[in-house]
């Protein structure tokens, strides 16, 4: 099996439109535009059906890109996945954590365990009455499986977190299926963004055998009790079909880094991100682990569906002023950074089936100085 280095790097940026940073490191050598696999992204826009400052961060990387590797800017979003993830409530840092992979010879002298291994993987283009139910399943579970075939990656319990973006419905769209005599999960292009996550989800949890395959159209957001502990799926408009990005650890990784994870049961489950941390040798900021650094840490959030946390009512989905996921977003937010230390990290809101009901997966990446 080939040998692969992989490298994340976090970098702040000062708006949705902001490259400085990716530029500089690439200007300076730190990053070879030509071995970059994926970027994930946090922007301060709204999160919603309307937040264009996601498709803003993604033109200025590809208009950035485009001459460093020769491609002109459309093709660049072929070549590299990017997912940039809405809405920097309450502490919340925009960033981008830049994910890069290239070949070498083999394993320094030394190296021991396990290390960070990335792949990545498409479904085939959706139809707008697909999405949400069990195609999008299994088609999902497919790109999983070849994702991390693509990361060398062999034993589920190895996969730590897997990002996906997926697509949502618009009018035109849902226009197309009735035209056809097909009926699409909802007729909302909002409805439909907790369709396509809740379906991406499941996909994940029937590729690593965290639940059986046999999940029908009617589980999609109605059985609370399916879900995958590592899934993170983010809905955009600009694409039909699902984009998979595996993150684990592979004994064909000679990478500086490490990753782990956690599952939360609910927005204030300080012990799981503290357990995040430790899976990867790390401790509650300021991180004094001799030998360790923490590089990012990536979550899911929403508000509980029962309106409680822990007994105690929340009014999070009754806020006519504020949706429930800015709210979850900022909530997580606040107490993931108290523990790292910084508002630099990745979290998404909107949950479906993306761990226990209130809950969400938590993964935290590391470099080893070894």
């Amino acid at each position: 099996m080939q040998t692969t280095s992989v490298d994340a790097i976090r970098i702040a940026t000062k708006g949705p439109g902001d490259v400085s940073g990716l530029i500089s490191m690439i200007s300076s050598g730190a990053i070879d535009p030509s071995e970059i696999l994926a970027i994930l992204g946090k922007t301060e826009g709204n999160g919603g059906v309307n937040d264009f400052t996601r498709e803003y961060a993604v033109a200025a990387l590809c208009a950035a890109l485009a001459p460093r590797l020769g491609l002109p800017p459309e093709q660049v979003e072929q070549r590299i996945a990017f997912v940039m993830s809405g809405g920097t409530e309450g502490v919340l840092s925009p960033h981008i954590t830049v994910f890069t992979r290239r070949d070498v010879e083999g394993r320094p002298a030394g190296m021991s365990g396990k290390r960070l291994s990335i792949g990545m993987a498409h479904t085939r283009d959706f139809l707008p009455e697909e999405l949400g139910h069990s195609a999008q399943i299994t088609e999902t579970a497919k790109a999983v499986k070849a994702a991390m075939a693509d990361a060398g990656i062999t034993d589920s319990a190895d996969v730590h977190f897997v990002q996906i973006k997926c697509p949502l419905l618009t009018s035109d769209r849902v226009e197309a299926a009735n035209a056809r005599g097909n009926k699409t999960a909802t007729a909302s292009a909002y409805g439909s963004t907790a369709y396509s996550r809740g379906a991406s989800a499941l996909g994940v949890a029937v590729a690593l055998g965290e639940i059986a395959p046999d999940v029908r159209d009617e589980d999609v957001l109605r059985r609370d009790d399916l879900f995958s502990s590592v899934a993170s799926t983010s809905a955009g408009i600009e694409l039909m079909h699902n984009v998979v990005i595996v993150l684990g650890n592979s004994l064909s990784s000679a990478s500086a880094f490490e990753i782990g994870h956690a599952v939360m049961t609910d927005a204030i489950d300080a012990p799981a991100v503290v357990s995040a941390l430790n899976s990867v040798g790390l401790g509650v900021a300021p991180q004094a682990k001799t030998g360790r650094e923490l590089v990012n840490i990536f979550a899911k959030a929403e508000a509980s569906p029962n309106g409680s946390v822990r007994g105690f009512r929340h009014t999070m989905l009754e806020d006519t002023d504020i949706s429930a996921t800015r709210h979850a977003r900022a909530a997580v937010g606040g107490l993931i950074a108290g523990l790292a230390g910084t508002g630099a990290i990745y979290v998404s809101g909107g949950a479906e089936h993306q761990g226990p009901p209130g809950g969400g997966p938590v993964a935290v990446i590391a470099r080893l100085s070894d």
